[in-house]
C-alpha cells in the first residue's frame, strides 16, 4: 500500500508539473505575440496603470522626450553575455511631464576601480527612443538598504521617484538600437523573456523518474527476490 501510494503521489506531482509547463507555455506564446503587436507611440495609448503596464509587456514602443541625464543611475552585478558589468538606467521624460524608467544597454565594468564608469553620451533637447515594454528592473539580493548613489545593486520604482520628483510610470523599457544610440558604446543584446519551462519538464521527469523507481523495487524486493529464494 505505501508502494502504491509513494507511486500514485510522485506520478501526480510528475502530472501536476507538466501542467504547469504547459501554462507557462501558453503564456509565453502570447508574450512573444506581444512583440509582433504594432508598435505603441502616443502618451494616451501608453500605460498609466500597473494592470495596463502588464498587458503591454514586450510590445514595441517608440516615446519622443528627453532624457534626464542628472539622474542616471548604474545597476551592478547585471551580467550580459557572461560578462560583469552595469546596466545604464535613465529616467525619459514625456511631452505630458510624465517619465519612464528607460534600461538603456550594459556597460563593462573597470575591474581595476570598481566605483569608476564612464560617461554615457547623452544627447540634450527631444529624442525618440525606441524599444520594448519590460518590468522594472529585476530585484537582487543586496547586504546593505542603502539604494543611493550612482551606482546601485538595485532601484525601487516607487523610491526612486520620490526620490527624483519624477511622476514615473509603472514600467520600464529595454532601449534597442536605433540610429540615436550609434556610438554610446551600451551593448543592448536582451535576454529573450522566458518563464521557465524546461525547470518545470525536468522537474516532472525527476517525479516521474522516483515514481518508476518505486515501483521497481517494489517488484525487486517483493516478487523477484522472492521467487528467485524459493527457487533455491
Amino acid at each position: 500500500m505505501a508502494a502504491v501510494a509513494g507511486a500514485l503521489l510522485t506520478a501526480r506531482l510528475g502530472v501536476w508539473q507538466l501542467d504547469r509547463a504547459a501554462q507557462k507555455s501558453a503564456l509565453q506564446a502570447q508574450l512573444e505575440a506581444r512583440e509582433q503587436l504594432p508598435t505603441i507611440d502616443s502618451l494616451a495609448a501608453l500605460a498609466a496603470t500597473a494592470e495596463v503596464a502588464q498587458a503591454q509587456q514586450h510590445r514595441p514602443v517608440r516615446m519622443l522626450g528627453r532624457w534626464s541625464r542628472a539622474h542616471t543611475v548604474y545597476l551592478d552585478n547585471r551580467p550580459m553575455n557572461g560578462h560583469a558589468g552595469f546596466y545604464v538606467v535613465t529616467p525619459f521624460v514625456l511631452g505630458d511631464g510624465s517619465a519612464v524608467l528607460v534600461q538603456r544597454g550594459w556597460m563593462a565594468r573597470d575591474f581595476h576601480e570598481r566605483g569608476r564608469v564612464a560617461a554615457v553620451p547623452t544627447p540634450d533637447g527631444e529624442v525618440v527612443v525606441h524599444g520594448r515594454i519590460a518590468p522594472p528592473p529585476a530585484r537582487l539580493y543586496e547586504f546593505s538598504a542603502d539604494e543611493g548613489g550612482r551606482i546601485r545593486q538595485n532601484l525601487d520604482l516607487d523610491g526612486f521617484a520620490r526620490e527624483t520628483g519624477l511622476g514615473l510610470r509603472p514600467l520600464s523599457v529595454l532601449q534597442v538600437d536605433s540610429a540615436s544610440t550609434v556610438g554610446d558604446g551600451l551593448l543592448r543584446e536582451w535576454p529573450a523573456p522566458s518563464l521557465g519551462m524546461a525547470k518545470n519538464q525536468a522537474y516532472a521527469a525527476q517525479w516521474f523518474a522516483l515514481s518508476a523507481l518505486m515501483v521497481a523495487l517494489y517488484v525487486w524486493y517483493q516478487v523477484v527476490q522472492p521467487r528467485h529464494r524459493a527457487r533455491h
